[in-house]
């Protein structure tokens, strides 16, 4: 455990350096999925990195190295990490739970409501319109899920336009967006270091959805002019979609200095792009190194009990 412990916590702190990378030269599907398996892997190997740590710290005292019947005494001796480690890791660990916990319960809350409201509201293929002046259009997931749109919204679009939103909005229903984002979520809870990637997928999803929305059309400039105009016409409009929405806004949390909907403006205008197997394969490789220290550092903890409790 002196190494492979600390490697998922040593590559947290370099994750946020790949958000930029995928986010903007991978193809939006791949790239989240990349963040998102990132955003899990780390947020859950660094929680168990923590234990481990934190199990080093305890087998140290007499009462709680008596439930396994380990020696305390050989503990202190051949135990690699140092105490005041195994109890900063302690607090840590605490404090990821409690963060996942709590998230966990939000979240759930949030969609079951939004399920709810979804299979309450009267639909017709699926579409819910309400009387609203204030240009707006989410999709809210549930069983089935639901695509809102204001008459302020279907005023403002023509009727090509208005396609072209409802593709959007139902490309973030087919493909369950809502999950991934909850995926990076709950790894960001656990491991605040890796916000950047819970971030950048809020911002894949949209990008996956325009380009979902471009394929049904086969205009990608005439969906970049439709994300940018509904922005401009509910630029002044308060947020007040649930929770758990998905828009063809987008969040207003920029990944980087220019805002998400410039950005993917600017992406519909470009050619659409690649898989980047090269970005691809180096986070591959970083989630198979992550995998296999953490893997490394439970064979490691394990042969430690066995050597104190067999003294």
């Amino acid at each position: 455990m002196r190494i492979a412990v600390y490697i998922p916590l040593l590559l947290s702190l370099l994750a946020p350096l790949g958000v930029r990378p995928l986010a903007e030269r991978c193809e939006p599907r791949l790239a989240t999925w990349l963040l998102t398996a990132s955003a899990f892997v780390l947020g859950t190997a660094t929680t168990i990195s923590l234990g481990l740590l934190a199990i080093t710290g305890l087998i140290r005292f007499p009462e709680p190295a008596g439930l396994g019947h380990w020696s305390a005494h050989t503990a202190q001796r051949d135990d690699p990490a140092e105490l005041s480690v195994a109890l900063v890791a302690g607090l840590l660990l605490g404090a990821a739970v409690l963060m996942a916990a709590r998230m966990l319960w939000r979240r759930a809350r949030t969609l079951a409501t939004a399920a709810l409201e979804a299979a309450c509201m009267p639909a017709e293929d699926g579409l819910v319109v309400i009387e609203d002046e204030a240009p707006n259009a989410f999709a809210i997931p549930g069983l089935p899920g639901r695509v809102v749109v204001s008459t302020g919204m279907l005023h403002t679009l023509d009727e090509t336009e208005r396609h072209i939103l409802l593709a959007h909005e139902r490309a973030h229903l087919t493909a369950h967006h809502y999950a991934f984002v909850a995926l990076t979520q709950l790894g960001a809870a656990a491991n605040p270091l890796l916000r950047p990637l819970a971030t950048a997928v809020t911002y894949t999803i949209e990008r996956w959805a325009d380009e979902n929305a471009a394929i049904a059309t086969g205009d990608r400039e005439r969906v970049a002019r439709t994300v940018g105009k509904a922005a401009l016409a509910a630029h002044n409009v308060p947020a007040r979609t649930p929770g758990a929405a998905l828009g063809i806004l987008g969040r207003r949390t920029p990944l980087a200095a220019a805002g998400p909907v410039p950005r993917r403006v600017a992406a519909l205008l470009a050619p659409p792009f690649g898989r980047h197997p090269v970005l691809a394969a180096a986070t591959a490789t970083v989630l198979a190194a992550v995998t296999l220290s953490t893997a490394e550092a439970a064979h490691d903890l394990h042969v430690l009990l066995e050597t104190v409790g067999a003294r």
